[in-house]
């Protein structure tokens, strides 16, 4: 066996393993507290250290597969060891790096301060022009504001935040679990399409617009407005579904003070500045790890003199989510040979449903890099591929780089009661109508 085909065999593995995370949660409930098996269970249950196992086991395997074909063990240890770290070296994790740094920026007070006095705003409008409860008008502007402004912003930092608002909001709250997975899915979809209006937010459009030559005209004439419709309409249609449950709901004065014993200083505007001017530094900086990491070490060393001012950074969730995605690096690095000849074989809407639901077993940014490289794809061909790996970034938590960021804020509001947290399932069946009408957009409605 070829070491392509045994990482393809891995990743298979790994995705059935995020979607069974649950019966590791219940295995480990079974074992004695505190033993051994219990924390080793409870270890393979963490959606997101899923990737790292099955990258580690690729890892070994490259190290060990010398071992097949020579009897000389330890020249063959050496030289697989060279391979590994030879093939782990060549691969890109600037955009792992990137979301660590952005998701633990955009998670800070200063930053989710500024974010709900932008969605408080347009839902006062939406409120008064539209006779919504604020509520729902809320919702409907943290479910559109904010997935739209990963456009500008990046989408990892779109999810964060707006995640941590819908968080405070609403998850934490006591909403209903159907209202939880619907709201969930939405998201996820909305914020996979909402990068679309630039050509630099969205991994998935990234990794083509500059061969194709694709610039900010050309998105908002052929994707952007297309992903304006279809985030108002699902963010409508979840509206309208659970608005009995939503009319009766109170919003909390400030998503940033949601703690009974939180305390209620007043948020400083340069303190806030200085929050946007780095986080404008780091989307702008995105793609030179060395210099955003420098920007986020002075970053670290502002918010703890301005500690006054912060909450405790949530470094921990950002690294959970960053080796997740350093993880399907890792693992999706060996998969072209089975993808691009798959890619290069379909036709128009083959293409386009395919990629749709390629997307939920593989990442979108992958799906779209390895479809760059098929040469003579029509113009058309081209839009189908991206507007396919885009509308089916919602469907899982591996189908979209920034779904791992959302699914750590929110995953323990959906362990209440008992529960073993956000079920895959659940999420792809949530998912599915949002997706469904996020590519009938892209499908029908006609470029400007």
């Amino acid at each position: 066996m070829r070491i392509e085909h045994w990482a393809t065999v891995l990743f298979v593995l790994a995705v059935l393993h995020t979607f069974a995370a649950g019966i590791f949660k219940k295995l480990a409930h079974r074992q004695p507290k505190n033993s051994g098996w219990q924390n080793f269970y409870e270890l393979l249950s963490e959606a997101e250290v899923v990737m790292l196992v099955w990258a580690s086991i690729l890892f070994g395997s490259i190290v060990s597969f010398g071992l097949l074909h020579s009897p000389a063990y330890v020249a063959a240890l050496a030289e697989g060891f060279h391979h590994a770290t030879e093939y782990i070296e060549s691969l890109n994790y600037t955009e792992p790096k990137f979301v660590v740094v952005i998701m633990t920026i955009c998670a800070t007070k200063p930053i989710v301060h500024f974010v709900d006095a932008l969605i408080r705003f347009v839902a006062q409008l939406m409120a008064s022009v539209c006779r919504l409860s604020m509520p729902a008008a809320f919702l409907f502007s943290a479910l559109t504001v904010g997935p739209l402004l990963g456009s500008f912003i990046t989408e990892p930092a779109a999810m964060t935040v707006t995640a941590i608002v819908l968080s405070r909001q609403f998850f934490e709250r006591g909403i209903s679990r159907r209202l939880m997975y619907a709201m969930i899915g939405v998201l996820f979809v909305s914020v996979s399409i909402g990068g679309v209006l630039t050509h630099f937010a969205a991994p998935p459009v990234l990794m083509v617009a500059g061969k194709w030559g694709w610039g900010v005209e050309y998105m908002a004439r052929h994707f952007g407005w297309k992903a304006v419709v279809a985030v108002v309409l699902n963010t409508s249609g979840l509206i309208l579904a659970f608005r009995r449950e939503i009319s009766t709901f109170r919003l909390l004065d400030d998503s940033d003070q949601h703690g009974a014993a939180a305390p209620k200083k007043r948020m400083p505007k340069w303190v806030v500045a200085v929050h946007l001017l780095v986080l404008a530094f780091t989307v702008l900086t995105a793609h030179h790890e060395n210099i955003f990491l420098g920007g986020f070490m002075l970053f670290l060393g502002f918010v703890t003199v301005t500690h006054e001012f912060q909450e405790p950074l949530k470094i921990r969730q950002a690294l959970l989510v960053g080796g997740f995605l350093a993880g399907l690096v890792t693992l999706g690095g060996l998969q072209s040979w089975w993808l691009a000849p798959l890619l290069q074989s379909l036709n128009e809407l083959p293409l386009f449903v395919g990629t749709t639901l390629l997307t939920g077993v593989t990442d979108n940014a992958a799906l779209t890099y390895l479809g760059s490289q098929v040469p003579d794809l029509s113009e058309r061909m081209k839009q189908m591929l991206v507007a396919g790996a885009v509308a089916g970034g919602g469907l899982t938590v591996i189908a979209n780089a920034p779904n791992p960021a959302g699914y750590a804020i929110l995953e323990g509001s959906f362990k209440r009661g008992g529960h073993s947290g956000i079920n895959p399932l659940g999420l792809l069946v949530a998912a599915a109508v949002p997706t469904l009408v996020a590519a009938l957009c892209f499908w029908f409605l006609p470029s400007l």
